[in-house]
């Protein structure tokens, strides 16, 4: 499990159907070594902390074997390194087997995975193409998000070592399949909701699932 790319961008503004929109999902590959903070990369910046960045969102990761997924989806369209917004491009890791709360040592950093990522319309905007946001979350290729727990310097190269594990073994893939494929299994909502390393606004929303489930 390596990171193949460190991606950072500070916050720009782009015309967007006729509207000047601020976004930060324009990253491009860096040289590391590059220090990892509590809240983001040195060198990168979100937008709207509304709903991009903070704590539970603080590096977005994406895994390169989507790549060749979306090359294919996409024919003739160029999709370098950081397309989708990532800070780390990375190999050897996908949505269904990194499960909520997984601690990872990388660099001499340490990160917990923490929630999948929900595309917004900013995604249409990188892509130049709205239909990507729903082609995006259909695909179940979402990439995730990590927590820092300990702040270091990352590179490039640098391999994510699996240092601790949650017990309720609910996957990022299964964070994704409960909000929008099977919003009726309580079961796997109630197992969520269990989480501690589950940001709270989701926790939020499968309790609203659940009361709607159960009258």
């Amino acid at each position: 499990m390596t990171i193949v790319s460190l991606n950072v961008g500070l916050p720009r503004q782009v015309t967007w159907q006729g509207k000047l929109v601020t976004t930060g999902i324009f990253k491009e590959p860096v040289q590391g070594p590059v220090m990892l903070r509590t809240l983001n990369l040195e060198g990168d910046g979100q937008a709207d902390l509304k709903v991009h960045g903070g704590v539970d969102k603080a590096v977005y990761a994406y895994p390169s074997e989507h790549y060749g997924y979306w090359r294919g989806e996409l024919t003739g369209m160029t999709l370098p390194r950081g397309m989708f917004g990532e800070n780390f491009t990375i190999e050897g890791l996908l949505e269904d087997a990194v499960y909520v709360g997984d601690k990872f040592r990388v660099g001499e950093a340490e990160v917990v995975a923490t929630e999948p990522r929900m595309p917004c319309y900013k995604l249409g905007i990188k892509f130049g193409r709205p239909d990507i946001i729903k082609r995006f979350l259909d695909s179940r290729r979402t990439g995730f998000y990590f927590a820092v727990r300990r702040e270091g310097p990352v590179t490039a190269g640098d391999n994510l070592e699996l240092i601790g594990r949650e017990q309720q073994n609910v996957s990022v893939a299964d964070i994704t399949r409960l909000y929008a494929f099977e919003k009726d299994d309580l079961k796997g909502l109630h197992r969520a909701i269990e989480v501690e390393a589950l940001p709270e606004n989701w926790k939020g929303y499968f309790r609203h699932q659940i009361e709607k489930l159960t009258g």
